[in-house]
């Protein structure tokens, strides 16, 4: 891995950012199959999924210097059921120009402390493979190989498989008082 860049500083996204958040985005929605959506995103679209993310109270972050974006990461729910509601997926995404600087790390890192201050116990990576640099950076942050879907995607005229690599953090929930169970 490239020396991380001490100018690089990671936030969470604002409004300012959505313009360059979308572009890295359609790179993989149009050239990858990292992604399994098929058609470019607009940026009033990709502000309401920010804001969908924040107003559950998870993080979206970006890694910049100065007012540049170089790359993205946030946390969406796992599955709509109530008893997933401590687990979450990771989604991260760098500018392809700036591949290689040390961002997903930095963004990785910054994702992985303000995870261990949430009530998550558990995080999915969903790594479309083969991509061994994804997987490199999960592992590396001591998510574990938990399985693989074949054949799940199909993007591109191929099928495409899924790795999920999962994280569990060390949060436990309030034990539920007796009033509390028989009151559900």
């Amino acid at each position: 891995m490239a020396d991380l860049d001490p100018l690089l500083v990671v936030r969470d996204a604002t409004s300012d950012d959505m313009h360059t958040i979308t572009e890295i985005y359609n790179y993989y929605v149009e050239e990858t199959v990292i992604t399994f959506e098929e058609e470019p995103v607009t940026v009033s679209e990709m502000q309401k999924r920010v804001e969908q993310i924040h107003e559950l109270g998870l993080p979206w972050l970006v890694a910049c210097r100065d007012d540049d974006v170089f790359g993205y990461a946030y946390v969406g729910g796992w599955k709509a059921r109530s008893a997933y509601r401590h687990s979450v997926e990771t989604s991260i995404y760098v500018d392809p120009k700036a591949s290689g600087r040390g961002v997903g790390h930095s963004l990785f890192a910054a994702l992985d402390e303000r995870l261990q201050a949430l009530p998550i116990r558990f995080a999915a990576g969903v790594i479309a493979l083969p991509n061994d640099a994804s997987i490199r950076l999960h592992e590396k942050f001591g998510y574990e190989k938990a399985g693989l879907v074949k054949d799940v995607g199909y993007k591109f005229g191929r099928w495409i498989d899924c790795g999920y690599w999962q994280k569990v953090f060390p949060f436990e929930p309030p034990a539920e008082t007796l009033d509390e169970a028989e009151a559900e």
